[in-house]
């Protein structure tokens, strides 16, 4: 068993002022180094499966990952540099579950990735592998309960040995919770900004026994080191979700039905537009959701290729303003970071103007839209799509008089980006991490008669 070296690490300290409302203040202990945790490459030499998918994954991106070095340099550092506000333990936080080796060994802000510092192993094997539970009733905030230099952990039912190190059977890693240690958060002002593993939690699928794993690690056959055993069930070390086109493929299921099958020009068609998440365990989306944007695109197009853009019914309900996009405003607190006065702000969301949009907004003390999860006071309605649930949205179109007869194609798209693009341009990320992905698409005809 290694040594522990002596280093500095930030604590952040919980205090309860409502149920888990949280102070950040940054305090020193001794405790663990980089030299505590083995290098991946290590691990290479006998995981060399797991290795691949877990290099080719975001787990080993976290901390280098592009959009990710901005938001934590250009906006979280300079944030807790440019407000008094803003406690330093904010943008120190961040690294608990982005590059945790960096965090637990007191080197923050980390170096530049472009360095290539052992920080960029990001959420490497020995940090997962050497996580052994969390500390009290919920997991959040990076709260979990990490050894190095002891046996790895594993959820491997049944005797395993390794001829290179120990391993101890743990039932906790075969929970929720030991993701929902970083795949929930709170922000300062004590509102969940990330709750993947409690709309899990809250949802059909958690009931049933259903956990992150059998989704984003799926069992398959193979072994799980080159000279052990072959097992029917390995679990595969693929992390994909948000950022993996194929994983956002068919989340959600696409329905139309107009209300009859022919029209003259003059006449109000109304189309029903049925929705439902039939793949995910938690919201779509789920995460960062300060940063994501789904929206629905519903269009009519003539025989003679004449596009005709289909805004959606208005609903009724409170903040129901924040899940149609307009040309509004919003993200006036990048001002700080960057050092702007009067930010007048980006464009909320630039997708076509009267899209219905299924997201959760965020917002600053200040009461305006951010993107900033550090920075969020209170959330407002959550216009998401949860697990195994339908959303029914309709369409009044009064068929134009210029319209050709003959057929009329209805066509509706579900979109997503990583990014709200705006954000994204504005602040020279990689226009592959705002570049829209398709979820699913469905069309159906009518027939206009002269």
């Amino acid at each position: 068993m290694k040594k522990r070296k002596k280093v500095l690490l930030p604590v952040i300290m919980i205090t309860l002022l409502g149920l888990f409302s949280v102070s950040f203040h940054a305090i020193w202990e001794v405790r663990y180094s980089y030299d505590d945790f083995e290098k991946p490459g290590y691990c290479n030499q006998c995981h060399d499966l797991f290795y691949q998918q877990w290099d080719q994954s975001m787990m080993s991106d976290a901390y280098n990952h592009e959009w990710d070095e901005i938001e934590y340099f250009k906006l979280a550092v300079a944030h807790t540099e440019n407000d008094p506000d803003i406690p330093a333990a904010v943008h120190e936080g961040c690294n608990g579950c982005h590059t945790p080796m960096a965090f637990l060994a007191g080197d923050m802000p980390p170096p530049d990735p472009k360095t290539n510092p052992r920080a960029n192993e990001s959420v490497s094997c020995d940090v997962c592998h050497n996580i052994k539970g969390f500390e009290g009733d919920i997991p959040f905030n990076h709260n979990y309960i990490l050894e190095p230099g002891g046996p790895k952990f594993s959820a491997r039912k049944g005797e395993v040995t390794s001829p290179n190190h120990e391993i101890d059977t743990t039932a906790f890693y075969r929970t929720a919770e030991f993701c929902g240690v970083c795949h929930n958060e709170k922000s300062p002002h004590d509102v969940w900004v990330k709750s993947t593993h409690l709309e899990l939690q809250e949802g059909p699928y958690y009931a049933e026994g259903v956990v992150c794993h059998d989704c984003h690690m799926p069992d398959a056959p193979g072994k799980t080191a080159k000279m052990g055993a072959r097992y029917d069930d390995a679990k595969m070390h693929l992390f994909n979700g948000a950022h993996d086109p194929g994983k956002i493929r068919g989340t959600v299921e696409i329905g139309m039905t107009p209300d009859r099958q022919d029209y003259v020009p003059g006449e109000p068609m109304v189309l029903t537009v049925t929705l439902y998440n039939q793949k995910t365990g938690h919201k779509f989306p789920t995460g960062s959701v300060e940063d994501r944007i789904v929206w629905l695109h519903v269009e009519a197009v003539d025989e003679k290729g004449n596009v005709y853009h289909l805004p959606v019914d208005k609903k009724g309900f409170e903040g129901e303003e924040y899940t149609i996009a307009s040309e509004e405003l919003a993200y006036q607190d990048l001002g700080v970071p960057l050092g702007i006065e009067n930010f007048e702000g980006l464009r909320r969301e630039m997708v076509p103007v009267g899209d219905r949009i299924f997201r959760m907004p965020y917002f600053d003390p200040q009461g305006r839209m951010t993107m900033m999860q550090w920075n969020a006071a209170s959330l407002g309605v959550d216009y998401r799509i949860g697990p195994r649930e339908t959303k029914v949205e309709t369409y009044t179109f009064e068929i134009p008089y210029e319209v050709t007869p003959g057929e009329l194609i209805l066509k509706a798209v579900m979109n997503y980006r990583l990014l709200v693009k705006s954000v994204g341009e504005y602040l020279d990320v990689p226009e592959e991490e705002y570049t829209a992905m398709m979820v699913n698409e469905q069309e159906t005809t009518v027939t206009i008669y002269p």
